[in-house]
């Protein structure tokens, strides 16, 4: 089994609270906190980025199936945010909604939902889930 990515990403934090730069293949992005949490909002925080790479995984896989079925969808949207519920064991829910800028028929609505579940981020986040960590 090997890597999804072929070079490791490479986070560092210094002492300005909490300012992250994130390192991968071509470039380097600024993470924090907002302000609310003791932070400068100088870049998205740890959740913005994860529902940021679900909806960019769901949009790609979106528009490679519509692509390769040749429907004529120019523009797709989507928004997510996320709840969580601690009465016993933490869950997290994902609201996803997707919309596009053209009408789609009942059975290209039923379609798409079943690809959006399919991307590969939506798996990760439905799957088991393991993170090894050394120090």
């Amino acid at each position: 089994m090997g890597n999804l990515i072929e070079k490791d990403i490479v986070g560092h934090i210094g002492t300005q609270k909490y300012l992250c730069t994130i390192n991968w293949r071509n470039g380097q992005l600024i993470m924090d906190e907002p302000l609310s949490n003791g932070g400068k909002d100088l870049g998205p925080d740890p959740f913005s980025t994860l529902l940021a790479s679900l909806a960019a995984c769901t949009l790609a896989t979106l528009r490679m199936y519509i692509d390769r079925k040749g429907w004529d969808i120019p523009e797709i949207t989507i928004s997510l945010n996320a709840t969580q519920e601690s009465e016993g064991e933490l869950e997290t829910i994902f609201s996803r909604q997707i919309s596009f800028s053209t009408a789609i028929s009942q059975e290209q609505k039923e379609r798409l939902l079943l690809i959006a579940d399919k991307c590969p981020v939506s798996k990760i986040l439905k799957g088991k889930v393991t993170i090894n960590t050394i120090l």
